[in-house]
């Protein structure tokens, strides 16, 4: 068996970089890391990231754009957000609890009060723009 390389095509190559795809794939890769995190991480949020990661990839790879909206984790939070500008109610239960927990753990840990108050300022935003987003209507 023979190996041939094949040839580079560096046209393209630089046609790709030239059009940002590349930085555009990787925003997207990064998004969807640290929405990920976010699932599990209370003050790292999960759909900003997502919606970004879509974005990113609607300008660099079709196919990764396309798995991302067909997630079965990720998928219906996009699609709900894009459709209504909704948070369904799972999710922000899941969300605000986790805010709790993380602020909870965080007085039990006895932490410097001004990291307990900036602490409380940025999770007590977030759960308010997390609490006032509507819900998806009911299907």
């Amino acid at each position: 068996m023979v190996l041939t390389a094949q040839p580079m095509n560096f046209h393209a190559l630089r046609q790709y970089l030239h059009q940002g795809r590349v930085l555009w794939l990787g925003l997207g890769v990064l998004s969807v890391a640290l929405g990920a995190l976010g699932v599990v991480l209370p003050l790292l949020p999960t759909t900003p990231f997502l919606l970004v990661a879509a974005f990113a990839f609607s300008r660099s790879s079709q196919r990764l754009h396309d798995w991302l909206h067909r997630h079965h984790i990720f998928g219906p939070m996009i699609d709900e957000w894009n459709r209504y500008g909704a948070i369904n109610r799972k999710t922000k239960i899941i969300g605000v609890g986790s805010m709790i927990a993380a602020f909870a753990l965080s007085l039990a840990l006895k932490l410097n009060p001004v990291v307990l108050t900036i602490q409380a300022i940025a999770l007590g935003c977030s759960a308010l723009f997390v609490l006032t987003r509507p819900s998806p209507p009911q299907v």
